[in-house]
């Protein structure tokens, strides 16, 4: 399979709490995250999303803090009951987008 992300992917630990943006739902969903990046996050759901639509999130750091993101949902793959995800960062500040990349680099040098 021909890689497609443009950015590193790093597991993290986490949970990410999201919301649709369109009114319509108002439910939050608690989701695993399998990777991220600076560019996006992949992750795994028991709930049906839309492809291409925008969430509100609420993620979860390695240093507990809190990054208040918005993704849209570009990649929909099911395995029994379980939907992966792929989304992409939509706005995401700079300063949020270096502390993954800096998580990523002391990872990396640490392995």
């Amino acid at each position: 399979m021909e890689e497609r992300r443009h950015a590193l992917r790093t597991s993290l630990d986490s949970k990410l709490v999201i919301k649709r943006l369109d009114g319509n739902t108002s439910e939050e969903l608690s989701i695993e995250i399998t990777d991220v990046s600076k560019s996006g996050v992949g992750f795994t759901c028991s709930s049906a999303l839309e492809i291409g639509a925008v969430y509100e999130s609420f993620l979860t750091i390695w240093t507990k803090e809190v990054i208040h993101a918005f993704l849209q949902i570009v990649r929909i793959e099911l395995k029994g009951d379980l939907y992966f995800y792929g989304a992409s960062f939509v706005g995401m500040p700079e300063m949020e987008a270096a502390r993954i990349a800096t998580y990523q680099t002391v990872t990396e040098e640490t392995k």
